[in-house]
């Protein structure tokens, strides 16, 4: 059984950084593609970005430039670096893993979710 463990949220001013992590444990991390996605109340889940199995790596528009996805292999983690943050940043981010070397921007192809880590920027 696949388990993604999100940590790293929190309370942060507008203009300021938080990373995300999440490890996965339970399966052969480097064959999975790798999302972050985001929902804020009353909204959908989104995708924000993503990172393929060879390292390719995908973002939402309104994330483009500010944001920055990693994984370590060797450690069987994925990172979401957030800078310059802005007040819709608000929501639970959660990770999301799916077999094979694609990213999709979709939720329902992903097989596996963390359970999700508040972020709350402040104006």
């Amino acid at each position: 059984q696949v388990q993604l463990v999100e940590s790293g949220g929190g309370l942060v001013q507008a203009g300021g950084s938080l990373r995300l992590s999440c490890a996965v444990s339970g399966g052969t991390f480097r064959i999975y593609a790798m999302g972050w996605f985001r929902q804020a109340p009353g909204k959908e889940r989104e995708f924000v970005a993503g990172i393929s199995a060879s390292l390719s790596s995908y973002y939402a528009d309104s994330v483009k430039g500010r944001f920055t996805i990693s994984r370590d292999n060797a450690k069987n983690t994925v990172s979401l670096q957030m800078n310059r943050l802005k007040p819709e940043d608000t929501a639970v981010y959660y990770c999301a893993a799916v077999r094979g070397n694609y990213v999709y921007s979709q939720t329902s192809p992903y097989d596996y979710w963390g359970q999700g880590t508040q972020v709350t920027v402040s104006s």
